[in-house]
């Protein structure tokens, strides 16, 4: 009789567990190259992460493309250097991408999320006015957090998450052809989903 409850209970702790398989949210950026998986930090970046994953819910990524890189080739010399990849909407769905109301910032000094290897951040012009672009660091990227040498406004980008798997495939596409830090062509995202 004991084994039979022992089972029974098992099986309960085991059931409520499949329910939820990650702490955080995580996503795939799926690609005609591979996917990217990453992984959402909603409790160090809500409003950030609560945006992003509007949109993807809205399905703003569908079609979506991977335009621009950073690389130590085609910045200005006199440039803080960079290693990026830069995706979105701003390419392929443009009139949706000027229609969006900017995300308030949120500092690296806020979250504590540091734009690192791997860390994705939102694209931005000015404080607030991120919205659906977004960037994967290659290597870590200082001057990109709070204080860095990146912004004139040393405000630096908002980053809400890492990849977790497929760091291969951001690199196989940092490495495709460019013009002027724009991929030739485009690299297209298929859709970018919850996992």
């Amino acid at each position: 009789m004991r084994i039979t409850y022992f089972i029974i209970a098992v099986c309960t702790v085991l059931t409520a567990c499949e329910g939820k398989k990650y702490k955080n949210p995580h996503i795939a950026i799926e690609t005609k190259i591979g996917n990217i998986e990453v992984e959402l930090y909603t409790d160090k970046a809500p409003k950030s992460t609560a945006a992003f994953l509007s949109y993807i819910d809205s399905g703003f990524y569908k079609n979506a493309a991977f335009y621009r890189v950073l690389n130590q080739d085609n910045q200005p010399m006199d440039a803080f250097k960079a290693a990026l990849i830069q995706g979105g909407i701003w390419r392929t769905n443009h009139k949706l991408f000027t229609s969006l109301k900017g995300i308030e910032h949120e500092t690296t000094k806020q979250t504590g999320i540091l734009h690192k290897d791997g860390t994705i951040s939102l694209a931005r012009q000015e404080p607030g006015t991120a919205t659906t672009e977004f960037f994967i660091c290659l290597g870590d990227q200082p001057g990109f957090d709070y204080g860095g040498e990146n912004n004139p406004d040393n405000q630096g980008y908002a980053a809400f998450g890492k990849v977790v798997k497929g760091m291969d495939i951001v690199r196989t596409i940092y490495d495709r052809p460019e013009d002027d830090q724009a991929f030739t062509p485009p690299v297209m995202i298929f859709d970018i989903v919850r996992l």
